[in-house]
């Protein structure tokens, strides 16, 4: 008799068998096993299914839905309104300088490492350190203290632009910040369009910080009726409570797009990745034909020499690349982690920084052509024209728009595209924070990942509402300058780069990435991670630390000792965990000190990848006499 061999794989010619072929694929429900002797006799036995990891996390749709999320998460308000800011503040075409030297030797690397190590281990930001190093476990812990920092502080901006928003329809056909007819206005209170009205004004008002010339109908109305700014931290005065009741809308906006998870709203990034483009287009062709533009636009690309020489200029470029590239978050790494293991991320991660910094070049036109303007009708200066602060965007903007014809209408499409771009950052950044914490703990938080997500958000809620108080925007500003950028987030950049590339090691870094996609990085990349961005990123640190110069609001206002204290402290609550943990885990392991050294700088690895289908075709034998009959168990 034939004796019949029932096996997994493909065809396969086995001497004195019939072959039978069936498939088998992981079982996701119990199942009953019965196996039959020779003899007749059945035995029984009930199999545990499976849980393939994959599932339980999700997946992208598609191939672009991954590219169209990194561009989402990375090109925001970081572009659009930190980057301008930024700019202006440190001298214009200095700023660009650092910022480009960091983009090329930090920021395009560490990019793509990020994300490339993301999908190599299928894990966010909070474990992928660990996994990889585990006595800087600590890196894992800090990004997720500078994440939740960045969510909650970041929600602010979008409560700002829902609030414009809201009052682009109160006094239609025109805008509330059009003229100096309004309860909040101020004698200084000036709308003109050329050089000699500005000059009649006189400067014999009391005007709130620093400012010694006349002020814009737009001006005015982001300090007194949106912020109702007070004279200092010192005095938060009461509740904007608009702004607050803004606040609770854009979290509500926020936890509907992530409740189901971001791999589920990849359809939604489609759209909000592509429509700022098409708004902002549109602003630069009318802000460059402004009368005084061009003074703005030189300005923006001409360098003062004389700013390099200080720390402000390399510590702002080089943080706001990982800022407006998401580096440090936990975010790229999350994105990646959702990728099949196989996918080529290079191609995905040098598009999405070229559209970055193309996007922030863009913004930066925008707004200081509009800077020029403002300058050439107040009768001064391009440098001195506004107070630098977080506020520019809400400065600049709506000042451009009051040049177009149907001006609300812009106002709303404009305030429209800022709020998807808050809401698109800000859902990436929460979903970042709450896979890395979900990752580490995913017995006890995945099954629960909606109300975990709830409880999130209503914690940083209650954390932001101190930033809409009257006084809200100095503490904004000092979270802004401490939390998640600064030293902190290079502290975090520095150690995440060491543990890769050098303990874990970049040879080894480079056979993964072979591994997912079939080819090894260039020479470049492998330099960069290696010896270029390390040594950048701990000169920039060095170079700040010695050069230290506190946090202001615009030129003039300075913060009283016990504030800066605080933002120190706030930056010191993310950098300590690195040797924190790192101490605890030699202190805690088994063995020596000298023995967990060792051990805590060898990979612990979750594989991944799937082995070639030739490799995987792998027969399995069973006889005719051990026939197997499986059944689902309805139990």
């Amino acid at each position: 008799m034939t004796e019949r061999v029932y096996f997994w794989g493909e065809d396969e010619n086995i001497p004195g068998t019939e072959p039978i072929q069936f498939s088998a694929a992981k079982l996701s429900k119990n199942i009953k096993i019965t196996t039959t002797d020779p003899d007749g006799i059945a035995e029984s036995t009930v199999v545990e299914g499976i849980q393939d990891d994959e599932v339980e996390r999700g997946g992208w749709g598609n191939k672009l839905d991954f590219l169209f999320s990194c561009i989402s998460v990375s090109v925001g308000l970081g572009n659009v309104w930190r980057f301008p800011y930024l700019c202006y503040k440190n001298g214009g075409g200095s700023f660009l300088i650092t910022y480009f030297i960091a983009m090329f030797l930090c920021g395009i690397p560490i990019f793509f490492q990020e994300v490339a190590i993301g999908q190599y281990l299928g894990s966010g930001g909070m474990t992928l350190v660990g996994h990889l190093c585990p006595i800087l476990q600590g890196v894992g812990f800090s990004t997720m203290i500078i994440v939740f920092f960045l969510d909650v502080y970041y929600c602010i901006i979008i409560a700002w632009t829902i609030f414009y928003l809201i009052n682009c329809f109160t006094q239609l056909p025109s805008l509330p910040w059009e003229n100096c007819d309004n309860w909040w206005n101020t004698d200084a209170c000036f709308k003109g369009s050329s050089n000699q009205t500005a000059l009649k004004i006189v400067h014999n008002t009391s005007i709130p910080i620093g400012h010694n010339h006349t002020r814009t109908p737009v001006e005015e109305y982001w300090d007194s009726r949106v912020l109702g700014i007070t004279s200092g931290i010192e005095d938060l005065g009461g509740m904007q409570w608009e702004l607050v009741g803004c606040l609770f809308l854009a979290w509500v906006f926020v936890y509907i797009i992530i409740w189901k998870g971001l791999h589920q709203s990849g359809k939604i990034i489609w759209f909000t990745a592509l429509f700022p483009y098409f708004v902002l287009i549109i602003l630069l062709f009318r802000g460059i034909t402004l009368e005084g533009a061009g003074e703005g636009l030189l300005y923006y690309v001409k360098p003062d020499w004389s700013k390099l020489a200080t720390s402000g200029p390399w510590i702002d470029g080089a943080t706001q690349i990982f800022f407006a590239y998401s580096v440090g978050t936990g975010a790229l790494p999350a994105l990646g982690s959702y990728n099949n293991f196989h996918h080529n991320m290079y191609k995905d991660a040098v598009i999405t920084c070229f559209v970055n910094t193309l996007t922030s070049l863009l913004a930066g036109c925008v707004t200081f052509s509009i800077l020029g303007h403002i300058a050439l009708t107040q009768g001064s200066t391009v440098s001195d024209v506004v107070k630098s602060g977080p506020g520019l965007v809400f400065l600049t903007y709506p000042e451009v728009v009051l040049k177009l014809p149907g001006s609300p209408a812009w106002a709303i499409i404009f305030f429209v595209m800022l709020l998807i771009l808050g809401i698109d950052s800000e859902f990436c950044n929460v979903e970042s924070f709450v896979t890395g914490l979900v990752d580490y703990w995913p017995n006890l938080l995945r099954p629960h990942r909606r109300k975990f997500t709830l409880c999130c958000v209503f914690a940083m809620f209650i954390l932001g509402l101190p930033m809409v108080t009257k006084g809200g925007a100095y503490v904004f500003q000092l979270m802004d300058f401490y939390s998640a950028s600064g030293m902190s987030i290079l502290w975090v950049c520095f150690f995440q780069t060491i543990a890769i590339s050098w303990i874990f090691g970049g040879d080894k870094f480079c056979s993964c990435i072979y591994e997912m996609t079939g080819r090894r990085p260039n020479k470049f990349f492998y330099i960069s991670w290696v010896f270029l961005a390390p040594a950048v990123m701990i000169g920039i640190f060095l170079f700040y630390c010695i050069q230290y110069t506190p946090v202001t609001y615009g030129k003039d206002y300075k913060y009283p000792e016990w504030a800066e204290v605080l933002g120190l402290l706030i930056s010191f609550s993310s950098m300590i965990w690195i040797p924190l943990y790192a101490i605890y885990y030699l202190l805690t392991q088994p063995g020596t000190i000298l023995e967990n050294l060792q051990n805590g700088m060898l990979p612990r690895i979750k594989h991944r990848g799937k082995p070639p289908k030739a490799e995987a075709s792998q027969n399995i034998p069973l006889s005719e006499s051990k026939a197997v009959f499986i059944y689902h168990d309805a139990t």
